[in-house]
């Protein structure tokens, strides 16, 4: 058994340490989010709330859960997420797969012209104006559509094919198997790890986004959950909506808008350990062979 060396051990205790350090500042925030969220609105006003509630209450989480407007935005915000995550690993594989034939003509020129994507915006006006004329403003579709695809996690699962053994491929053409039955009997099994690290990136990334409903979306109706948050959070110094929102008291709008912030966020957190032994996996297979 290889024993380490003194660097080594003292190394490896300074990267343990430095994780640890990074996480305590990851979560100390949240925390406090939380401690703010149960706390008296009192305390909240004296600024004595840090990482500990005091004095107790819940009423904050009773005005978001007894709200429609919230529930509404939430369960809407899900089902997006759902939607957009589905669609967007649908087109990733679609766009991954070919491009690991070496026989697919073009296949270099497709290459680089899906790259050049990466670095080369048309910017935020053009992309209004596309919108626009797509008929898509004011649509479910304008928030589904537009970022169906990331052309980098595409790069992550291109990555993650070209390690499946050819020999594989080359049986089932043998057997007579056609592209679509190779993906969906070879390759999707295969490729546990990476779909559920992209599914992850593409959840995460359609339930924290908001700046698009923002530029694309002016019915209600349609608002995610972030936007919701945006637009309640920002509209505080008007008096008529601060007052509209609950916001009548000083104490009650910190605890409000700390319950807000959680009631978004958490769903999301709890998806994390379910995908967690799937991630590293995932990321490092698909990065490390291109």
């Amino acid at each position: 058994m290889k024993v380490k060396s003194t660097s080594a051990k003292i190394g490896d205790w300074a990267f343990v340490i430095l994780c640890v350090l990074v996480s305590i500042i990851c979560i100390l925030p949240m925390i406090n989010l939380l401690a703010r969220s149960l706390s008296a609105t009192d305390a909240l006003v004296k600024h004595e709330v840090y990482l500990w509630p005091k004095g107790w209450n819940i009423s904050a989480y009773q005005m978001v859960l007894s709200d429609m407007k919230y529930i509404r935005a939430f369960v809407w915000t899900a089902i997006l997420t759902v939607i957009c995550t589905v669609v967007s690993l649908t087109m990733t594989t679609l766009c991954a797969y070919p491009l690991i034939f070496e026989k697919l003509k073009g296949r270099s020129a497709i290459n680089i012209f899906i790259t050049l994507t990466m670095f080369f915006n048309a910017g935020t006006i053009p992309n209004y104006l596309l919108m626009k004329s797509l008929h898509l403003m004011n649509t479910p579709w304008v928030l589904i559509i537009p970022g169906c695809m990331s052309v980098y996690n595409m790069i992550i699962m291109r990555s993650f094919f070209y390690g499946i053994p050819d020999s594989l491929r080359e049986s089932a053409e043998i057997d007579g198997a056609s592209f679509f039955r190779i993906l969906l009997s070879i390759y999707l099994p295969l490729s546990k790890p990476v779909l559920a690290t992209l599914a992850l990136f593409y959840a995460v990334g359609r339930w924290n986004g908001y700046s698009d409903a923002l530029m694309y979306i002016s019915n209600p109706d349609y608002y995610p959950l972030q936007l919701l948050l945006y637009n309640i959070l920002n509209s505080i110094n008007t008096v008529e909506v601060a007052t509209q929102e609950g916001f009548s008291s000083p104490g009650l709008s910190e605890a409000l808008k700390a319950a807000i912030v959680m009631f978004s966020t958490v769903p999301i957190l709890m998806v994390y350990p379910w995908l967690q032994k799937y991630f590293i996996h995932g990321v490092t297979l698909g990065a490390v062979k291109e």
